[in-house]
């Protein structure tokens, strides 16, 4: 075993690599920055004196140059041979590969009858992709994924494939070692996903058939010795729901973020075993001592606000409280500051339980126990999704979130308790609300707190698990995972310029991909005005109605703050 490692990664995959090696008795240092680049990480694992390096899961570690930097460097490179990457790493290839090994792929091209799916043969997580359901749309569809393909991934290189209406994300965790063995620690449900980024995910798969899973677990194990893998690897099929047909979608030659499920069940520690197997070592385990135990799901937290159109958020995390009784996988604290400039996953909660739905209540519990105040997130979203009659009767395939519209929490609730917030800040601060030890044998008269709407306080205060903080100006309450801001009256009036409804503001902190117009342009309503980015994803901001562009301030490449002041359109008398 090793002695030393270097984790080539950050946040929470550093921290989850990190736990292991400190168990093992390995010495763990993780990258102090410049996460994308290969030669300053091979230089960092160098100076730290490691001997080897684990690149966790993103762009680097399925990088085949960076695993042969490492092993050019004379360190150990804890992950598949990069011949192995390289053979998987693109669609197109190893679709071929997956023939050859005889496992079922999805029928291509123009065979495959519309509606097809148009995507990046490199790459993942949704971008290039297109959904094309009639034959005059393809055209359109092809030239804005190979756009979206050549700037995420430098190849535009696409492929079509038959486009499955109704199906489920499964996905087999595959290991192997130098020695020629392979195994299968089971599958994976990954179907709860948004424009294919997954959002929950589960082990083993509550719907599929014996014989389905008995056919993805014997295939994923045959691909991975046919290409001659080895260490950790994810190969994903996409189950039809209307005919039973699982297809081979891809392999991911990497740790994945939803791997703890997969520990869950089993009870085994993958990167440990991904350790012992870079390190030269036979696999600890047969296939027939890999069994399942109960069921977990996990929840991915991400700084999104999921009911304001998903927009990605930053700012500083005032305060941060994870839940208890479940693991957590993270490395947010209290007051770190979260930035646009990496991926938005903050952490994960997952709960096991002895059953689906004792793991599921577990999961619910726990995302109500989670608060974040300072930046919004998805949590109070996946508590809904989690929550719903949909997630619980496992009817929730891969196109489900982008079809439906999960409600958003009612807000009441949330302003009675931040109501009771400004009461209890100014009993202890001396302010109008303080206890002065006169009491009339009476009921105590309601009182009243301003809000952006009034609230009026009886009785006890709520015993809701929540919490919250007190500012002159506004008022924040976390309460079923959920982050509600409301607004205070300001006492001195309020002289904020009005700006009127043709002012553009950023609805997000991020970059400015493109201006298309200049002071003085006439636009019509609906016109493009500005293209942001932010944390992977494109915004396009347009006019309003009719009218003359005025106080551009928004210039191309520049870095803008949320609620930033973009330009302003001057409607037409």
């Amino acid at each position: 075993m090793f002695t030393h490692v270097f984790i080539a990664n950050r946040g929470e995959i550093a921290a989850r690599i990190a736990r292991t090696c400190d168990r093992l008795g390995v010495r763990a240092t993780a990258s102090s920055g410049d996460f994308l680049d290969p030669a300053a990480q091979v230089a960092q694992a160098l100076a730290a004196g490691a001997q080897a390096v684990h690149p966790g899961y993103g762009f680097l570690s399925e990088n085949p140059g960076f695993a042969r930097a490492v092993a050019d460097a004379g360190l150990v490179w804890i992950g598949p041979p990069p011949e192995a990457m390289e053979s998987m790493a693109r669609k197109d290839h190893a679709r071929d590969i997956a023939v050859a090994a005889g496992v079922p792929v999805v029928p291509r091209g123009e065979d495959a009858g519309f509606p097809v799916l148009v995507k990046a043969a490199s790459g993942g997580g949704g971008k290039g992709m297109r959904v094309v359901r009639e034959e005059s749309e393809l055209e359109e569809a092809r030239s804005a994924a190979a756009r979206e393909a050549r700037s995420a991934f430098g190849d535009d290189t696409l492929l079509i494939e038959k486009y499955v209406e109704r199906g489920r994300h499964i996905e087999v965790q595959v290991m192997a070692d130098a020695h020629g063995n392979a195994i299968h620690l089971w599958e994976r449900d990954c179907s709860t996903q948004r424009r294919h980024q997954k959002v929950l995910e589960e082990a083993p798969a509550p719907t599929i058939t014996p014989e389905v899973r008995a056919l993805v677990t014997s295939s994923a194990v045959a691909l991975t010795k046919h290409v001659g893998y080895q260490n950790a690897g994810t190969v994903e099929f996409l189950l039809d729901s209307d005919t039973g047909e699982a297809y081979f979608l891809e392999m991911n030659t990497r740790l994945q973020v939803e791997h703890p499920v997969t520990e869950a069940i089993t009870g085994l520690d993958l990167v440990e075993i991904q350790l012992r197997v870079a390190a030269g070592e036979p696999l600890p385990v047969d296939q027939d001592d890999v069994t399942v135990t109960g069921h977990a799901i996990e929840a991915r937290i991400y700084a999104e606000d999921s009911f304001g159109g998903f927009l990605p958020q930053a700012g500083t995390a005032t305060r941060v409280e994870w839940p208890t009784g479940v693991r957590v996988d993270h490395a947010l604290t209290s007051g770190q500051v979260v930035s646009t400039a990496y991926d938005p996953m903050l952490g994960k909660v997952i709960a096991h339980g002895a059953t689906r739905e004792e793991a599921r209540l577990a999961l619910v519990a726990a995302l109500d126990e989670t608060a974040i105040l300072g930046l919004t997130t998805n949590t109070g979203f996946l508590r809904v999704l989690v929550a719903s009659d949909e997630f619980r009767d496992a009817t929730i395939d891969t196109a489900w979130l982008d079809g439906h519209e999960v409600p958003a929490p009612d807000p009441a609730p949330a302003r009675t308790l931040a109501a009771w917030e400004v009461f209890a800040a100014g009993r202890e601060d001396g302010g109008p609300f303080r206890s002065d030890g006169f009491r009339l044998g009476s009921e105590p008269a309601p009182v009243v707190i301003e809000l952006d709407e009034p609230v009026t306080l009886t009785g006890p205060a709520p015993t809701d698990r929540s919490i919250g903080a007190v500012r002159a100006d506004r008022v924040e309450v976390v309460r079923q995972g959920q982050r509600f801001v409301f607004d205070r009256p300001d006492v001195f009036g309020d002289h904020a310029a009005d700006l009127g409804d043709g002012t553009i503001v950023s609805p997000m902190p991020g970059t400015v991909l493109d201006v298309r117009v200049a002071d003085g342009d006439r636009v019509e309503a609906g016109q493009l005005l500005v293209v942001l980015e932010a944390m992977k994803m494109e915004l396009s901001l347009k006019a309003p109605f009719d009218g003359t562009v005025a106080a551009l301030a928004a210039s191309t490449g520049a870095q803008v703050a949320l609620g930033a002041t973009l330009l302003e359109v001057t409607p037409d008398e």
